[in-house]
């Protein structure tokens, strides 16, 4: 059919047109579609063109009105899984009754449809955007699905066979036009967060026509994943060798454009022993529509668009197993993306909009553990990303000290870059055969407690003598921050399933490696003898997640799984050097209590020097006058 032809077909009309592409896919080889989509969706053409997004949604509806094929469509989803998306500061609710995983939500509508009035539940306001999890049974327990979700509701009746035959023809054809869009705009001479944004706002209209496909239920949605995960398809649609026609020369030139993407996205540098994990691979293989869409997705640094047209595919069981496989085998890209990001705090949240329903079923992270090594690639992104910003630490002498810390000035600190790393480490966790796995694993227990000892005496304070601060550094919020969710959640999160005495030997793998580590942490600073030198007393650092990994670890391993203490404490001689650090925490604390209490008590006016959370720098000691009031304690 040549395109003259393909323009004959459009005079008839869009309804004819529909009627005529639908009687021809009936017939289970269709010739026509393909030429008139040539024309339709020729790549010369802008992409939201209403007229062709118009033509798209007719040509899909075979004949009927758009609103007509919606309804039939609709008329027969299944409704097992709700799988509503919704975007930050959006009201959601979370019971911690019917929930099976932390982080399992729901919508309103299915809230107040179900049964939750007796329940441990919260209202919330999402931050980061969510799905809602009604009918998941991998999420949540069937006793809190609401009426219109999993096996309360009716089943619809047998699907006529001809319904989605020209959707199941057109949806490649439909998908391919936006990575189309995506490799045209990739290699410019400014490819910016400003030049992504650009591009995506200029498909807004097309993404939306596929999330109102996606929106007419599983036919729908089964038709798309159809098209989006079949391998073959994929080579017959973007692999050479190209007809010598127009569209063929497109081709090949789009064809670079991503080629040239790809090699402008490599993976982090990963140890020898690691460079054969798929994830880690310095360069990405693309089988499918859905893999090369979530490479746009990542590269475009997910667009809200583009990340709940994903999203609301999930109901589909098919589909979510294999984008979440593509998404952990792009996952050590993710450092990149948001080191390079203009706003790498709504980067962040977009992040975990997406992989927080991924890894909230417990079943699948298993299996991404398992075979795509997931918790390797997690710690391995997260230890590479922080071992960008070392320094040498300050907390004793130089001269003898060859520790290296995370320096809590650098923008990946201050603007939490490595929040969307770790809170998909914790949610992994959150699993209890996921974590029983992490603390089995010799090499990844020893990985996670090098990326520990970054954070081992990092942002030392300083007492200042000589003159007055006026204004604190911002880093020790960082570094507070940094602590508390990469280091304590975690851990919390595994203590979690340590429960009974079997669990005693992983309690005693995790001892032996912080008294491991903490020996190493000793040596390279230097400290020796428990007791210091008068410039190291006027120094302090608030942050030694070792001493707790080993205290919280020995606490639940004597109360919880049968250890006993001086079978897995370490020498006194080690243990008094351990507990010096800890301790001068306690001292410094102890002292800024009393600075507080004098001023309170001896009738300081409130100095703006005193109203700072670090304001005992301000006083050598407390009988020392104040140098902003000037009054003497």
């Amino acid at each position: 059919m040549s395109n003259s032809t393909a323009q004959v077909l459009m005079k008839k009309g869009k309804r004819g047109a529909a009627a005529y592409i639908h009687a021809d896919c009936e017939n289970g080889s269709p010739q026509h579609l393909g030429p008139l989509l040539d024309v339709l969706l020729n790549p010369s053409k802008a992409i939201d063109e209403w007229e062709t997004i118009d033509w798209c949604r007719w040509l899909l509806a075979g004949g009927r009105t758009p609103d007509e094929f919606a309804t039939i469509v609709r008329s027969y989803d299944k409704h097992d899984k709700c799988g509503l998306v919704w975007i930050p500061r959006v009201v959601a609710y979370r019971c911690r009754t019917c929930g099976i995983s932390p982080c399992m939500s729901i919508c309103r509508e299915c809230f107040h449809r179900g049964d939750h009035s007796t329940h441990d539940f919260n209202m919330f306001l999402s931050q980061a955007g969510g799905a809602c999890d009604c009918g998941d049974k991998s999420v949540m327990k069937e006793d809190g699905f609401c009426s219109n979700h999993g096996n309360k509701c009716t089943r619809p009746g047998d699907v006529p066979a001809a319904l989605m035959c020209v959707a199941e023809a057109m949806m490649p054809r439909l998908i391919l036009r936006l990575l189309q869009h995506f490799r045209e705009n990739s290699c410019g001479s400014q490819t910016t967060s400003d030049s992504y944004r650009i591009t995506v706002q200029e498909c807004e209209g097309y993404v939306k026509m596929l999330m109102e496909f996606n929106n007419m239920g599983d036919l729908m949605r089964s038709a798309m994943t159809k098209a989006l995960i079949n391998p073959q398809m994929y080579r017959n649609l973007v692999e050479p060798p190209f007809p010598d026609t127009e569209y063929g020369c497109y081709m090949a030139e789009s064809n670079k454009m991503y080629e040239k993407a790809l090699e402008m996205f490599p993976a982090p540098e990963p140890p020898d022993e690691y460079r054969h994990l798929p994830a880690l691979a310095p360069r990405l293989q693309h089988n499918t529509l859905l893999d090369e869409f979530i490479f746009w997705t990542f590269k475009y640094e997910f667009p809200q668009n583009v990340v709940c047209f994903l999203l609301n595919m999930l109901p589909d069981q098919d589909y979510k197993e294999h984008l979440t496989r593509t998404f952990v085998l792009h996952y050590a890209r993710i450092p990149l993306v948001l080191e390079e990001a203009a706003d790498p705090d709504t980067l962040s949240n977009r992040v975990v909009h997406m992989s927080v329903q991924l890894f909230s079923n417990e079943a699948l992270a298993l299996r991404c553990v398992q075979q795509l090594h997931l918790l390797h690639v997690m710690v391995l992104s997260l230890r590479l990303m922080m071992g960008k910003i070392l320094v040498q630490n300050s907390l004793h002498d130089p001269e003898h000290n060859f520790h290296y810390v995370i320096d809590c000035t650098r923008r990946v600190m201050k603007e939490h870059c490595y929040w969307p790393l770790v809170s998909d480490f914790n949610n992994v966790l959150s699993h209890k055969s996921v974590a029983l796995l992490f603390l089995q694993d010799d090499a990844l227990v020893d990985m996670w407690f090098e990326f520990l000892s970054m954070l081992q005496g990092m942002n030392v304070n300083v007492r200042e003598v000589g003159g007055h601060i006026e204004f604190e550094p911002s880093s020790y919020y960082a570094a507070f921050s940094c602590e508390l969710e990469a280091a304590a959640y975690p851990m919390w999160s595994v203590l979690s399933h340590l429960t009974e005495p079997a669990h005693g030997p992983l309690a005693r793998r995790m001892l032996a490696a912080a008294l491991t580590y903490l020996q190493d942490w000793l040596d390279a600073v230097h400290f020796t003898a428990p007791h210091m030198e008068r410039t190291e007393v006027m120094q302090a650092s608030f942050h030694f997640p070792l001493h707790r990994y080993l205290a919280a670890f020995l606490c639940a391993g004597v109360r919880c799984m049968g250890l006993r203490a001086a079978d897995v404490l370490p020498p006194p001689d080690l243990l008094a050097l351990l507990a010096v650090h800890p301790l001068r925490v306690q001292v410094h604390t102890h002292y800024y209590t009393l600075a507080h209490a004098a001023r309170a008590a001896w009738g300081c006016a409130p100095p703006t020097c005193c109203r700072r959370p670090t304001c005992w720098r301000c006083w050598p000691c407390i009988r020392c006058a104040c140098r902003v009031c000037s009054t003497r304690y």
